[in-house]
Protein backbone atom coordinates (compact mmCIF):
# COMPACT_ATOMS: atom_id res chain seq x y z
CA UNK A 1 0.00 0.00 0.00
CA UNK A 2 1.21 3.64 -0.98
CA UNK A 3 1.88 5.96 1.86
CA UNK A 4 0.51 9.23 -0.14
CA UNK A 5 2.05 11.55 2.50
CA UNK A 6 5.71 11.37 0.46
CA UNK A 7 5.98 12.12 -3.05
CA UNK A 8 9.06 11.59 -5.15
CA UNK A 9 8.73 12.61 -8.79
CA UNK A 10 10.94 11.61 -11.86
CA UNK A 11 10.98 14.23 -14.84
CA UNK A 12 12.61 12.04 -17.34
CA UNK A 13 11.16 8.60 -19.51
CA UNK A 14 14.47 7.27 -20.20
CA UNK A 15 17.02 4.63 -18.29
CA UNK A 16 17.85 6.67 -15.90
CA UNK A 17 13.96 7.68 -14.71
CA UNK A 18 12.99 4.53 -14.84
CA UNK A 19 15.98 2.46 -13.04
CA UNK A 20 15.85 5.48 -10.14
CA UNK A 21 11.88 4.38 -9.95
CA UNK A 22 12.89 0.32 -9.55
CA UNK A 23 15.80 1.73 -6.91
CA UNK A 24 13.48 3.29 -4.63
CA UNK A 25 10.91 0.48 -4.43
CA UNK A 26 13.76 -1.65 -3.67
CA UNK A 27 15.15 0.24 -0.76
CA UNK A 28 11.92 0.23 0.63
CA UNK A 29 10.16 3.61 -0.44
CA UNK A 30 6.46 3.17 0.25
CA UNK A 31 5.85 7.04 -0.71
CA UNK A 32 4.01 8.17 -4.27
CA UNK A 33 6.53 7.37 -7.10
CA UNK A 34 5.27 9.92 -10.48
CA UNK A 35 7.65 9.19 -13.57
CA UNK A 36 7.29 12.03 -16.23
CA UNK A 37 7.88 11.64 -19.53
CA UNK A 38 7.52 13.55 -22.81
CA UNK A 39 7.46 10.35 -25.00
CA UNK A 40 4.51 8.25 -25.34
CA UNK A 41 6.28 4.78 -25.28
CA UNK A 42 7.58 3.38 -21.80
CA UNK A 43 11.36 3.58 -20.56
CA UNK A 44 13.48 2.47 -23.17
CA UNK A 45 17.59 1.91 -23.12
CA UNK A 46 19.24 4.18 -25.91
CA UNK A 47 22.36 1.29 -27.34
CA UNK A 48 20.23 -0.19 -29.29
CA UNK A 49 18.53 2.22 -31.31
CA UNK A 50 21.93 2.76 -33.06
CA UNK A 51 22.85 -1.09 -32.49
CA UNK A 52 20.83 -3.90 -32.39
CA UNK A 53 17.27 -2.80 -33.41
CA UNK A 54 18.43 -0.10 -35.91
CA UNK A 55 20.68 -3.29 -37.61
CA UNK A 56 17.70 -5.27 -37.69
CA UNK A 57 19.23 -7.91 -35.06
CA UNK A 58 16.79 -7.09 -32.22
CA UNK A 59 13.23 -7.03 -32.12
CA UNK A 60 11.50 -3.41 -31.23
CA UNK A 61 10.73 -4.92 -27.60
CA UNK A 62 14.09 -5.52 -26.52
CA UNK A 63 15.31 -2.11 -25.74
CA UNK A 64 12.52 -1.52 -22.94
CA UNK A 65 13.56 -1.51 -19.88
CA UNK A 66 10.55 -2.95 -17.23
CA UNK A 67 7.64 -4.76 -19.34
CA UNK A 68 4.60 -2.78 -19.33
CA UNK A 69 3.24 -4.38 -16.63
CA UNK A 70 6.18 -4.26 -13.68
CA UNK A 71 4.83 -0.22 -13.31
CA UNK A 72 1.57 -0.77 -11.86
CA UNK A 73 3.00 -3.99 -10.43
CA UNK A 74 5.40 -1.48 -8.54
CA UNK A 75 3.02 1.38 -8.04
CA UNK A 76 4.47 3.57 -10.15
CA UNK A 77 2.32 6.18 -11.71
CA UNK A 78 3.11 6.77 -15.22
CA UNK A 79 2.87 10.14 -16.78
CA UNK A 80 3.66 9.60 -20.66
CA UNK A 81 3.70 12.12 -23.63
CA UNK A 82 3.59 14.77 -21.30
CA UNK A 83 6.15 17.13 -20.83
CA UNK A 84 6.81 19.39 -17.91
CA UNK A 85 6.61 22.87 -18.70
CA UNK A 86 7.30 25.05 -15.23
CA UNK A 87 9.15 24.04 -11.83
CA UNK A 88 7.97 25.55 -8.93
CA UNK A 89 11.06 24.97 -6.19
CA UNK A 90 9.27 27.51 -3.27
CA UNK A 91 5.90 25.40 -3.95
CA UNK A 92 8.20 22.33 -4.60
CA UNK A 93 5.48 21.56 -7.67
CA UNK A 94 5.68 20.74 -11.32
CA UNK A 95 3.42 21.33 -14.33
CA UNK A 96 3.26 19.68 -17.44
CA UNK A 97 1.62 20.65 -20.44
CA UNK A 98 -2.11 19.96 -20.00
CA UNK A 99 -2.01 21.69 -16.76
CA UNK A 100 -1.53 19.09 -14.68
CA UNK A 101 0.26 20.61 -11.13
CA UNK A 102 1.66 17.91 -8.82
CA UNK A 103 3.67 18.01 -5.59
CA UNK A 104 6.92 16.89 -4.76
CA UNK A 105 8.93 15.52 -1.22
CA UNK A 106 11.90 15.16 -3.80
CA UNK A 107 12.39 15.85 -7.36
CA UNK A 108 15.09 13.77 -9.76
CA UNK A 109 15.66 15.39 -13.16
CA UNK A 110 16.65 12.81 -15.45
CA UNK A 111 15.77 14.94 -18.71
CA UNK A 112 18.77 13.49 -20.79
CA UNK A 113 19.77 15.53 -23.93
CA UNK A 114 18.68 16.24 -27.21
CA UNK A 115 20.64 15.97 -30.29
CA UNK A 116 22.11 18.74 -31.82
CA UNK A 117 20.36 20.49 -35.27
CA UNK A 118 22.47 21.33 -38.40
CA UNK A 119 22.21 25.36 -39.13
CA UNK A 120 22.54 24.76 -42.58
CA UNK A 121 20.28 25.48 -45.41
CA UNK A 122 17.94 22.38 -46.13
CA UNK A 123 17.34 20.83 -43.11
CA UNK A 124 13.64 21.30 -43.39
CA UNK A 125 13.82 18.35 -45.95
CA UNK A 126 12.26 15.11 -45.79
CA UNK A 127 15.27 12.89 -45.94
CA UNK A 128 17.06 14.76 -42.69
CA UNK A 129 17.32 12.57 -39.94
CA UNK A 130 18.45 12.50 -36.18
CA UNK A 131 19.21 9.70 -33.92
CA UNK A 132 18.08 10.00 -30.47
CA UNK A 133 14.45 8.73 -29.84
CA UNK A 134 12.87 5.26 -30.80
CA UNK A 135 10.32 6.74 -32.93
CA UNK A 136 13.92 8.44 -34.94
CA UNK A 137 15.31 4.77 -34.91
CA UNK A 138 11.75 3.42 -36.00
CA UNK A 139 11.87 5.85 -39.33
CA UNK A 140 16.01 4.96 -39.64
CA UNK A 141 15.59 1.62 -39.96
CA UNK A 142 12.92 1.93 -42.71
CA UNK A 143 15.04 4.45 -44.43
CA UNK A 144 18.33 1.94 -44.21
CA UNK A 145 16.60 -0.81 -45.11
CA UNK A 146 15.11 1.30 -48.19
CA UNK A 147 18.42 2.55 -49.46
CA UNK A 148 20.05 -0.45 -49.15
CA UNK A 149 17.14 -1.75 -51.84
CA UNK A 150 17.76 1.03 -54.11
CA UNK A 151 21.50 1.40 -53.69
CA UNK A 152 20.57 4.81 -52.41
CA UNK A 153 23.16 7.00 -50.38
CA UNK A 154 23.48 7.98 -47.12
CA UNK A 155 25.19 11.27 -45.85
CA UNK A 156 26.47 11.49 -42.11
CA UNK A 157 27.27 14.59 -40.81
CA UNK A 158 29.95 13.73 -37.61
CA UNK A 159 32.40 10.94 -37.08
CA UNK A 160 31.73 10.56 -33.59
CA UNK A 161 30.34 7.43 -31.59
CA UNK A 162 26.40 7.71 -33.40
CA UNK A 163 27.28 8.64 -36.66
CA UNK A 164 29.75 5.69 -36.93
CA UNK A 165 27.72 2.70 -35.60
CA UNK A 166 25.00 4.03 -38.01
CA UNK A 167 27.12 3.72 -40.91
CA UNK A 168 27.99 0.41 -40.00
CA UNK A 169 24.34 -0.30 -40.18
CA UNK A 170 23.53 1.72 -43.36
CA UNK A 171 26.35 -0.41 -44.92
CA UNK A 172 24.58 -3.93 -43.32
CA UNK A 173 21.81 -2.92 -45.30
CA UNK A 174 23.82 -2.30 -48.73
CA UNK A 175 23.41 1.21 -48.63
CA UNK A 176 26.04 3.48 -50.03
CA UNK A 177 27.59 5.75 -47.06
CA UNK A 178 29.54 9.29 -46.78
CA UNK A 179 30.64 10.55 -43.56
CA UNK A 180 31.84 14.55 -43.37
CA UNK A 181 33.60 15.10 -40.35
CA UNK A 182 36.03 18.27 -39.77
CA UNK A 183 38.71 16.85 -37.86
CA UNK A 184 41.55 14.59 -39.68
CA UNK A 185 39.70 11.03 -38.16
CA UNK A 186 36.94 9.64 -36.60
CA UNK A 187 36.64 9.96 -32.74
CA UNK A 188 39.28 12.66 -32.85
CA UNK A 189 38.35 13.98 -29.84
CA UNK A 190 37.56 10.84 -27.80
CA UNK A 191 40.31 8.49 -28.98
CA UNK A 192 42.86 10.64 -30.57
CA UNK A 193 44.40 10.90 -33.36
CA UNK A 194 46.32 7.33 -33.03
CA UNK A 195 43.47 5.21 -32.61
CA UNK A 196 41.40 7.71 -34.29
CA UNK A 197 42.95 6.26 -37.76
CA UNK A 198 41.64 2.35 -36.57
CA UNK A 199 38.28 3.63 -37.01
CA UNK A 200 39.41 5.21 -40.43
CA UNK A 201 40.68 1.80 -41.60
CA UNK A 202 37.78 -0.14 -40.14
CA UNK A 203 35.04 1.84 -42.59
CA UNK A 204 36.69 2.58 -44.83
CA UNK A 205 37.36 -1.23 -45.11
CA UNK A 206 33.61 -1.86 -45.09
CA UNK A 207 33.13 0.85 -47.84
CA UNK A 208 32.43 3.78 -45.91
CA UNK A 209 33.42 7.19 -47.83
CA UNK A 210 35.30 10.06 -45.48
CA UNK A 211 35.54 13.78 -45.98
CA UNK A 212 37.55 14.80 -43.55
CA UNK A 213 38.68 18.57 -43.33
CA UNK A 214 34.91 19.71 -44.10
CA UNK A 215 31.74 20.70 -42.74
CA UNK A 216 28.63 20.22 -44.35
CA UNK A 217 26.95 24.23 -45.38
CA UNK A 218 23.78 23.20 -47.03
CA UNK A 219 21.82 19.99 -47.93
CA UNK A 220 20.36 20.42 -51.64
CA UNK A 221 17.23 19.27 -52.03
CA UNK A 222 14.29 19.19 -55.06
CA UNK A 223 10.21 18.86 -54.77
CA UNK A 224 10.95 18.34 -50.31
CA UNK A 225 13.56 15.44 -51.11
CA UNK A 226 17.98 15.38 -50.10
CA UNK A 227 19.52 15.18 -53.72
CA UNK A 228 22.94 16.44 -52.35
CA UNK A 229 24.94 17.81 -49.76
CA UNK A 230 28.07 20.76 -50.31
CA UNK A 231 30.66 21.40 -47.74
CA UNK A 232 33.07 24.13 -46.97
CA UNK A 233 35.76 23.43 -49.01
CA UNK A 234 33.61 23.40 -52.32
CA UNK A 235 32.76 19.68 -52.60
CA UNK A 236 29.65 18.36 -53.13
CA UNK A 237 28.10 14.70 -52.33
CA UNK A 238 25.50 12.77 -53.59
CA UNK A 239 22.57 11.93 -50.86
CA UNK A 240 18.89 10.91 -50.68
CA UNK A 241 19.08 10.91 -46.66
CA UNK A 242 21.34 12.70 -44.71
CA UNK A 243 21.78 12.03 -40.73
CA UNK A 244 23.14 15.17 -38.36
CA UNK A 245 25.51 13.33 -35.62
CA UNK A 246 27.05 16.07 -34.26
CA UNK A 247 26.64 15.30 -30.89
CA UNK A 248 23.72 16.35 -28.38
CA UNK A 249 23.06 19.05 -25.95
CA UNK A 250 21.80 18.68 -22.17
CA UNK A 251 18.42 19.35 -21.96
CA UNK A 252 18.66 22.10 -18.71
CA UNK A 253 15.35 24.40 -19.54
CA UNK A 254 13.58 23.76 -17.14
CA UNK A 255 16.33 23.90 -14.44
CA UNK A 256 17.68 27.29 -15.75
CA UNK A 257 14.07 28.41 -15.71
CA UNK A 258 13.90 27.52 -11.98
CA UNK A 259 17.10 28.74 -11.05
CA UNK A 260 18.98 25.90 -10.40
CA UNK A 261 23.32 26.04 -10.96
CA UNK A 262 24.43 25.44 -14.58
CA UNK A 263 27.80 23.90 -15.11
CA UNK A 264 29.56 26.14 -17.71
CA UNK A 265 30.22 24.59 -21.04
CA UNK A 266 33.79 22.91 -20.25
CA UNK A 267 32.08 21.09 -17.32
CA UNK A 268 29.55 19.85 -19.89
CA UNK A 269 26.95 22.66 -19.77
CA UNK A 270 24.23 20.33 -17.52
CA UNK A 271 22.79 20.56 -14.00
CA UNK A 272 25.66 21.22 -11.66
CA UNK A 273 25.25 18.33 -9.15
CA UNK A 274 27.65 17.42 -6.36
CA UNK A 275 28.46 13.63 -5.48
CA UNK A 276 25.64 12.69 -4.23
CA UNK A 277 24.14 13.80 -7.62
CA UNK A 278 22.16 16.66 -5.61
CA UNK A 279 21.29 20.24 -7.31
CA UNK A 280 21.99 23.28 -5.95
CA UNK A 281 18.60 23.25 -4.27
CA UNK A 282 18.42 20.26 -1.89
CA UNK A 283 15.21 18.97 -2.64
CA UNK A 284 16.29 18.39 -6.01
CA UNK A 285 18.49 15.92 -7.24
CA UNK A 286 19.69 15.21 -11.19
CA UNK A 287 21.01 12.31 -13.01
CA UNK A 288 22.59 10.97 -16.51
CA UNK A 289 23.01 13.03 -19.84
CA UNK A 290 21.71 15.65 -18.05
CA UNK A 291 23.97 15.81 -14.92
CA UNK A 292 27.34 17.43 -14.89
CA UNK A 293 28.51 15.81 -11.82
CA UNK A 294 31.70 16.46 -9.00
CA UNK A 295 33.92 13.29 -9.45
CA UNK A 296 35.43 12.05 -6.45
CA UNK A 297 37.97 9.76 -8.16
CA UNK A 298 38.74 12.09 -11.11
CA UNK A 299 39.09 15.18 -9.32
CA UNK A 300 36.44 17.16 -12.04
CA UNK A 301 33.35 17.90 -12.57
CA UNK A 302 32.04 16.52 -16.32
CA UNK A 303 28.72 15.18 -17.91
CA UNK A 304 28.73 11.78 -19.50
CA UNK A 305 26.45 11.26 -22.18
CA UNK A 306 26.56 7.12 -21.88
CA UNK A 307 24.24 4.38 -21.11
CA UNK A 308 26.52 2.74 -18.20
CA UNK A 309 25.66 6.59 -16.60
CA UNK A 310 22.96 6.46 -16.96
CA UNK A 311 22.21 3.03 -15.87
CA UNK A 312 24.10 3.58 -12.75
CA UNK A 313 23.49 7.06 -11.95
CA UNK A 314 19.53 6.87 -11.89
CA UNK A 315 20.08 4.30 -8.67
CA UNK A 316 22.23 6.56 -7.04
CA UNK A 317 20.19 9.48 -7.47
CA UNK A 318 17.55 7.51 -5.93
CA UNK A 319 19.47 6.25 -2.56
CA UNK A 320 20.74 9.66 -1.77
CA UNK A 321 16.80 10.83 -2.49
CA UNK A 322 16.27 8.24 0.53
CA UNK A 323 18.86 10.00 2.26
CA UNK A 324 21.63 7.55 2.24
CA UNK A 325 25.50 8.82 1.74
CA UNK A 326 25.99 8.25 -1.83
CA UNK A 327 29.54 9.30 -3.25
CA UNK A 328 28.73 8.66 -7.20
CA UNK A 329 32.49 7.56 -8.69
CA UNK A 330 31.88 5.05 -10.97
CA UNK A 331 34.79 4.90 -13.76
CA UNK A 332 32.86 5.93 -16.83
CA UNK A 333 32.21 3.22 -19.14
CA UNK A 334 30.74 2.66 -22.66
CA UNK A 335 30.64 0.13 -25.73
CA UNK A 336 30.28 0.01 -29.13
CA UNK A 337 29.60 -2.82 -32.11
CA UNK A 338 30.63 -1.60 -35.36
CA UNK A 339 30.41 -4.54 -38.18
CA UNK A 340 32.81 -7.52 -36.71
CA UNK A 341 34.31 -4.94 -34.45
CA UNK A 342 33.30 -5.03 -30.38
CA UNK A 343 34.95 -2.72 -27.79
CA UNK A 344 34.69 -0.91 -24.36
CA UNK A 345 36.07 2.51 -22.88
CA UNK A 346 36.80 3.14 -19.48
CA UNK A 347 38.25 6.00 -18.26
CA UNK A 348 38.22 9.79 -18.95
CA UNK A 349 41.03 11.08 -21.14
CA UNK A 350 39.95 14.56 -23.11
CA UNK A 351 41.84 16.42 -25.55
CA UNK A 352 45.57 17.29 -23.29
CA UNK A 353 45.12 15.57 -20.77
CA UNK A 354 47.28 12.83 -21.84
CA UNK A 355 50.81 12.50 -22.94
CA UNK A 356 51.14 8.90 -24.28
CA UNK A 357 48.77 6.24 -25.87
CA UNK A 358 49.99 2.74 -25.20
CA UNK A 359 48.79 -0.18 -27.50
CA UNK A 360 48.75 -3.58 -26.21
CA UNK A 361 48.04 -6.16 -28.78
CA UNK A 362 47.60 -6.29 -32.65
CA UNK A 363 45.76 -3.17 -33.26
CA UNK A 364 46.48 -3.89 -37.39
CA UNK A 365 44.59 -7.00 -36.78
CA UNK A 366 41.68 -5.09 -34.53
CA UNK A 367 42.07 -6.86 -31.83
CA UNK A 368 43.91 -4.55 -28.76
CA UNK A 369 43.90 -2.81 -25.85
CA UNK A 370 44.51 1.26 -25.89
CA UNK A 371 46.00 2.69 -22.96
CA UNK A 372 46.12 6.43 -22.82
CA UNK A 373 48.47 7.57 -20.25
CA UNK A 374 49.43 10.87 -18.34
CA UNK A 375 52.98 10.92 -16.86
CA UNK A 376 53.11 7.19 -17.00
CA UNK A 377 49.44 6.94 -15.40
CA UNK A 378 46.70 5.27 -16.86
CA UNK A 379 43.65 8.19 -17.26
CA UNK A 380 42.01 5.51 -19.82
CA UNK A 381 41.42 2.58 -21.39
CA UNK A 382 39.75 0.64 -24.72
CA UNK A 383 39.49 -3.25 -25.38
CA UNK A 384 39.17 -3.67 -28.86
CA UNK A 385 37.43 -7.08 -29.92
CA UNK A 386 39.65 -8.15 -26.15
CA UNK A 387 36.71 -9.35 -23.32
CA UNK A 388 37.09 -9.90 -19.50
CA UNK A 389 39.55 -7.20 -19.17
CA UNK A 390 37.21 -3.84 -18.32
CA UNK A 391 37.35 -4.78 -14.52
CA UNK A 392 41.48 -4.86 -14.53
CA UNK A 393 41.35 -1.69 -16.60
CA UNK A 394 38.97 -0.02 -14.51
CA UNK A 395 41.59 -0.78 -11.57
CA UNK A 396 44.31 0.44 -13.32
CA UNK A 397 42.48 3.82 -13.45
CA UNK A 398 41.33 4.00 -9.96
CA UNK A 399 44.74 2.94 -8.79
CA UNK A 400 45.93 6.27 -10.27
CA UNK A 401 49.59 5.05 -9.33
CA UNK A 402 52.31 5.08 -12.16
CA UNK A 403 53.03 1.91 -14.68
CA UNK A 404 55.84 0.68 -16.54
CA UNK A 405 54.39 1.75 -20.10
CA UNK A 406 56.50 -1.12 -21.73
CA UNK A 407 54.56 -3.61 -18.81
CA UNK A 408 51.30 -2.16 -20.06
CA UNK A 409 52.63 -3.07 -23.55
CA UNK A 410 53.24 -6.51 -22.86
CA UNK A 411 50.59 -8.91 -23.69
CA UNK A 412 52.47 -11.47 -21.44
CA UNK A 413 52.41 -9.32 -18.46
CA UNK A 414 48.63 -10.05 -16.93
CA UNK A 415 46.73 -6.80 -16.26
CA UNK A 416 46.23 -7.32 -12.80
CA UNK A 417 50.14 -7.86 -11.75
CA UNK A 418 50.14 -3.92 -12.31
CA UNK A 419 47.48 -2.72 -10.22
Amino acid sequence: MVDAHRTFVIVGGGLAGAKAAQTLRSEGFSGRVILIGDERDHPYERPPLSKGYLTGKDDRDSVFVHRTAWYAGAEIELHLGQSVTALNREARTVETGDGTVIHYDKLLLATGAEPRRLDVPGTDLAGVHHLRRLAHADRLRNVLAALGRDNGHLVIAGAGWIGLEVAAAARGYGAEVTVVEPEATPLLRVVGPEVGQIFTELHSDHGVRFHFGGRLTEIVGQDGMVLAVRTDDGEEHPAHDVLAAIGAAPRTALAEAAGLEIAPREEGGGIAVDASLRTSDPHIYAAGDVASAAHPLLGTRLRVEHWANALNGGPAAARAMLGQDVAYDRVPYFFSDQYDLGLEYSGWAPPGAYDQVVIRGDAGKRRFIAFWLKDRTVLAGMNVNVWDVTEHVQKLIRAGRPVDPDALADPSVPLESLV
